[in-house]
């Protein structure tokens, strides 16, 4: 069972900036998620993830400029540097999760960081880090027991965000290491931003 102590390296490593989404969809191929996601498929090309974050960086604008997915296990993890669309916008989450589910971590350091469950185009639960008591959604309170496990209590001085990793590791069954941006991934951009 993961801990917000394993994912205190978020806060250590660069590696994903100060504006960030990660997101778990299950049951979907790489290929697929991005194209739910709304990319032009002429651009998607296999990358490394600094090839994804140089690139997002070089076509952003107001959002990430390209967008990575990895398959893992049953999940496919997609990535935005710079980017926010998957966890705040509720047209793409609903088009992404449509039929699956979806779980998503946004940090923004410059405007408000959200935790997002979807099912089947509706969100479950939603809401921000550090004001988890006011959550949205159809069951706002299916992963209470896993939040307070995780440490997603107002008050409690610790940042949010790698418990939001926590309970997302706890909803998907998976791990979310540094590691994991070693993998492959097939990118590309989106068509609007």
């Amino acid at each position: 069972m993961r801990t917000r102590a394993d994912f205190r390296w978020l806060g250590e490593d660069d590696a994903l900036d100060d504006v960030y989404c990660v997101s778990f969809v299950r049951d979907l191929s790489p290929r697929e998620a991005l194209r739910r996601f709304g990319v032009d498929e002429s651009t998607m090309e296999e990358m490394t993830f600094d090839e994804l974050s140089e690139r997002s960086a070089a076509n952003a604008d107001g959002a990430a400029g390209c967008v990575g997915a990895v398959r893992i296990g049953g999940w496919t993890m997609v990535v935005e540097p710079g980017g926010w669309k998957l966890a705040i916008d509720s047209d793409t989450g609903a088009r992404v999760s449509a039929g699956t589910e979806l779980v998503s971590v946004c940090r923004h350091d410059y405007a408000a960081d959200r935790f997002t469950c979807l099912a089947d185009g509706e969100v479950v639960t939603s809401f921000d880090p550090i004001a988890p008591g006011a959550r949205e959604g159809g069951d706002p309170d299916r992963f209470l027991t896993w939040m307070r496990e995780t440490g997603l209590d107002p008050g409690d001085g610790d940042p949010p965000i790698p418990a939001c990793f926590a309970l997302a590791s706890r909803i998907t069954g998976l791990p979310f290491t540094r590691d994991l941006l070693e993998l492959g991934f097939l990118g590309a951009e989106p068509l609007e931003q």
